[in-house]
């Protein structure tokens, strides 16, 4: 087996050619602030394909806002009317601060402000411009009565640090608040009595618990967070923001790795036969390790779109060929 073949195996492209596009598609959508625009795009895109459906969709932080915006949208219109929220919601973010990474604030005056004080004290009233956004685009009854697409939305329990998964009929603007909670900027969310902070902190986006739920044969990875730089950060704004790449990128690496020993032992049929696609931003975007996932200005935003657009349907073209050239 050639090295290529071996990389198609890895991510299940394994056996009888697949059918392509899929026709059945599960998702999961990394968090990474601002940088979730470009998912957005990749959704943008995705959408336009009528033939595929989706199954389930795993998100955390900004994937989670992704999640409910595109589900909240095909309730109400389809899959334009899924399009048309994802646009409304990211159009009212941008300029705004609605997510702001710490490493964001390096520079800018805030720092000690940050480093010195908790959310507590400087923000005592706890205003979370995102809160503002979600209630007046998602109807959070309506979504938990009517999605067709199973939900895990990741956050992080602060007691323990475990993970903690909210499906379907959890879904509420709280659980996604706490998803997308920075601890060194809101306040924890509470929850049934526990306090929660952002979810990308324990799994970035859920991969295996979307693997338990997904019934369907490809999962498509959205990563936003750079996985590489190109030179040594020298500056603290510039460690600060490597540190929180390297951080939200290792939950993801470390369940890839699971999942390819699980699938060398053959652990499950579902597992050996499952395909996992990924659309890296990092790879897609130039220069996106040296952007600040705080920056929410409207070009930027929509460069980011673009771009995920663009790599979306790179991977719809390039995908069969990749499928049928892999064997065990």
């Amino acid at each position: 087996m050639t090295v290529i073949e071996k990389a198609f195996a890895f991510f299940g492209l394994a056996h009888e050619p697949p059918v392509w596009p899929p026709d059945r598609l599960s998702l999961a959508l990394q968090g990474g602030g601002s940088f979730g625009a470009f998912t957005w795009g990749v959704l943008d895109r995705l959408l336009e394909e009528p033939d595929i459906s989706f199954d389930a969709i795993s998100g955390a932080s900004a994937g989670a806002v992704n999640a409910v915006l595109m589900v909240s949208g095909m309730i109400e219109g389809g899959r334009d009317g899924a399009r048309a929220r994802l646009s409304q919601f990211w159009g009212r973010i941008g300029g705004s601060s609605a997510f702001l990474p710490t490493s964001a604030l390096l520079g800018a005056g805030l720092e000690l402000v940050v480093r010195t004080m908790s959310p507590y004290q400087f923000n005592p009233f706890n205003v979370n411009p995102l809160r503002e956004a979600l209630a007046a685009e998602v109807d959070f009854e309506r979504l938990r009565a009517r999605s067709p697409i199973k939900l895990l939305l990741a956050a992080t329990r602060v007691r323990d640090g475990k993970l903690r998964i909210f499906t379907n009929e959890e879904v509420t603007i709280e659980a996604v608040l706490a998803s997308a909670c920075l601890p060194l900027l809101h306040h924890a969310i509470e929850l049934d009595g526990e306090s929660y902070w952002d979810g990308g902190y324990a799994a970035n986006p859920p991969l295996v618990p979307l693997v338990r739920a997904s019934d369907a044969a490809q999962i498509l990875i959205v990563q936003v967070t750079p996985s590489t730089i190109e030179r040594m950060p020298a500056s603290a704004r510039e460690i600060a923001r490597r540190i929180e790449q390297i951080q939200f990128n290792a939950t993801l690496n470390s369940e890839l790795e699971a999942l390819k020993v699980g699938k060398m032992v053959g652990v499950t049929e579902k597992l050996r036969r499952l395909r996992i696609g990924r659309i890296s931003a990092g790879e897609e975007f130039e220069g996106l390790a040296d952007e600040s996932a705080g920056n929410v200005g409207r070009e930027f935003l929509e460069r980011l779109h673009e771009g995920g657009r663009a790599a979306a349907d790179l991977w719809l073209k390039r995908g069969l060929p990749a499928a049928a050239g892999s064997r065990d």
